[in-house]
């Protein structure tokens, strides 16, 4: 057990130099001089965990101050540099000389968002101009709230830190435009940290010169974090590569809005949220001052959203606009240690967001780790390890945070270890996989994600699948099938029926072993179609199927999902990254495109009694544009194939029965 106790060792100094002082005066004869002052309170480790110290429990007595700190950009091109709004909450003691950490929370949400609800129609045709889109009704703005938002204060303060918020650009009294991803989004925390470090410049006004200086009361060491949006913007920051940001535990984080609004050069919607695109997001959170709302209208929303070069409605195709939004590129520059946080049931947000991160950061050597769970969007990882954590990177404490796991996985609790994952190496010599049969809510430590000992197992489709079809070790020679799109039926419609014209589906036997998957999945499919475009949706599923909804828009019987436009097959050429600036071409009727694409990331056990199964479709009712019903499909048997990334591989299936 690890334990500093600061108050109480110089408490006992003090007043041992107090009694000296007092015994010697007394033998010269003069009187004692007065006690020196106590020292301020000071913070107490347990376990490696920073605790509550009565001092600084009191909220009354807490330092609260509001500024604003001038960036590098001007947004809203009005000749001055942006500045942005910023909040603090910290002990009394630190205006007696006690120096803190910060823990600093960003967003665009703080001062609220639109009530209104106007996203895009996706009942259109693939390729088409959408109908115009009404605005959504503007937030209302509020000029006189000064209190930024209390998140993070009362857990924090109490154990020693002082907490700091700052509203996006564009946002509440922050200056400036609402950029949805680009630049004047991703760099203004980089100036509040300079500035907590005494490297910008604050101000008690939005526009006057009085400055507010915070190298008194702060170590400059700080911590960062958040969930969906509120995490994208310290991984941002963190791609600053700014000086003091210590540690950042992004949850949930948008790391592209291509990956968020489009999935390999098709339109998809975030799951939840159908019709949503960068425009509607400026619109919902672009709550700052009116006057300047209607010129960054002009700016942002009308000449760099729209239009081909922008967003894009009509292809789904990536181009600059995208690139400007994705922080895989901005990687390199990271300093700050990174906990990701993720649920693999999560398709608003989806997986990949952070295991891109995870894996461009590990590949480079960066200081990373990830945490996964089973549920939906959003989860923090535990409280204590949060707290070892930030104790560690802000306050140097020597927890062994450094020698811990790279990878935390919240196994299904629903789902016996397999015998095969029994054999993968622990993370740690700390802790070890749960045995079979024990059922466990706590994360699992590994060495990495996927989890060692998973192996690519290729899968091919064979003949029947408007039924039920067979999964084979081994291609068919020949032969094609077909499906009818209908955007009527909803994908968990079509996994839960025996047979179905409008999806093809393709299972492994009934398992007599539980079967663990860990990795991305990627599928390879030679398609042709009887329109000029269509959409291409593949759901990796558990059979009989299970609706439950187990997260944010995922269900029981769900284990992964990806989408993909034949339009771009020269692109689509090998899975992972989707970053091609090469443009769809229409399709002509009767022509095969193969595709090779990822579906989203999972750690998932299919237990005894269960299939897994590969369910094709094309229109995706939950997340794509809807065009109307009858295009046909048709797949080349023998030149399709399904990569699953299997624990045990080959041999952990053929335990389960699959010969």
């Amino acid at each position: 057990m690890t334990r500093r106790s600061f108050p109480v060792a110089a408490r006992v100094t003090a007043v041992l130099a107090t009694l000296a002082c007092a015994r010697a005066a007394a033998a010269q004869g003069t009187p004692p001089a007065a006690p020196p002052a106590a020292p301020p309170a000071a913070p107490v480790f347990v376990n490696g965990m920073a605790q509550v110290v009565p001092a600084w429990r009191d909220s009354t007595t807490w330092i609260r101050q509001d500024l604003w700190v001038e960036t590098d950009f001007d947004s809203d091109r009005d000749g001055r540099r942006d500045r942005v709004h910023v909040d603090v909450t910290r002990p009394a003691q630190t205006d007696a000389g006690l120096k803190v950490p910060i823990l600093y929370g960003a967003s665009p949400y703080f001062a609220g968002t639109s009530r209104d609800d106007s996203n895009w129609n996706v009942q259109q045709e693939l390729g088409d101009q959408p109908p115009t889109r009404r605005p959504l009704a503007a937030p209302v703005h509020q000029p006189n709230r000064r209190r930024i938002s209390n998140v993070l204060v009362n857990e924090w303060v109490p154990r020693g830190f002082a907490v700091v918020h700052s509203e996006a650009p564009g946002t509440g009294l922050s200056q400036g435009c609402a950029t949805v991803g680009d630049y004047p989004e991703r760099a203004p925390m980089k100036f509040v940290i300079d500035w907590l470090n005494g490297r910008a410049k604050g101000y008690t006004s939005p526009t006057g010169r009085d400055e507010v200086r915070a190298t008194a009361w702060s170590t400059g060491k700080v911590g960062m974090i958040g969930t969906s949006y509120e995490g994208t913007l310290p991984l941002a920051a963190a791609t600053t590569g700014v000086k003091g940001l210590e540690v950042v535990v992004p949850v949930s984080p948008n790391t592209s809005y291509y990956l968020y609004y489009r999935a390999n050069g098709l339109v998809r919607s975030p799951g939840g949220y159908l019709g949503e695109d960068v425009d509607v997001l400026y619109d919902f959170v672009a709550s700052g001052d009116p006057a300047t709302r209607a010129r960054c209208d002009v700016l942002w929303k009308t000449n760099v959203f729209a239009g081909p070069t922008g967003q894009d409605r009509a292809t789904g195709d990536f181009n600059d606009f995208w690139k400007k939004r994705d922080l895989l590129p901005h990687v390199k520059n990271i300093k700050a240690a990174v906990l990701l946080a993720h649920g693999l049931n999560d398709y608003n947000v989806t997986p990949a967001h952070s295991v891109r991160i995870y894996d461009e950061m590990k590949k480079r050597g960066l200081p990373v780790s990830l945490y996964l769970h089973q549920g939906g969007h959003g989860g923090n990882p535990p409280a204590d390890m949060l707290n070892r954590w930030f104790s560690h990177y802000l306050y140097g404490v020597d927890n062994g945070v450094r020698g811990e796991a790279e990878a935390w996985i919240v196994q299904d609790a629903g789902a016996q270890a397999p015998s095969a994952a029994a054999a993968t190496a622990p993370a740690t010599p700390s802790a070890a996989p749960a045995p079979r049969g024990r059922v466990t809510a706590l994360p699992t430590p590994f060495a990495s994600f996927p989890v060692p000992g998973t192996v690519p197992v290729t899968l091919y489709p064979s003949a029947g699948g408007r039924g039920i079809a067979s999964l084979s070790y081994t291609a068919a020679r020949t032969g094609t099938e077909s499906l009818i799109d209908d955007v009527a039926f909803s994908g968990s419609a079509l996994a839960s029926v025996p047979t179905s014209a409008n999806r093809l589906l393709y299972s492994t036997p009934v398992f007599r072993d539980t079967v663990h998957l860990s990795g991305t999945p990627r599928v390879t499919l030679r398609v042709a179609a009887n329109v000029k475009a269509a959409n291409l949706s593949v759901w990796l599923v558990m059979l009989p199927y299970d609706s439950a909804r187990a997260g944010s828009q995922s269900y029981k019987g769900s284990v992964s999902h990806g989408w993909a436009d034949l339009q771009n097959a020269k692109s689509l050429t090998s899975g992972g990254e989707y970053t091609s600036a090469k443009r769809g071409t229409p399709l002509q009727a009767g022509e095969y495109r193969e595709v090779t694409f990822d579906l989203e990331p999972t750690d998932e056990f299919i237990p005894a009694g269960k299939q897994l199964a590969v369910m094709i479709m094309s229109s995706d009712r939950e997340f794509t544009l809807w065009p109307k019903a009858g295009a046909e499909l048709t797949l080349d048997l023998a030149k399709s194939r399904f990569l699953l990334p299997i624990v045990g591989g080959t041999a952990a299936l053929q335990n389960a029965g699959m010969r």
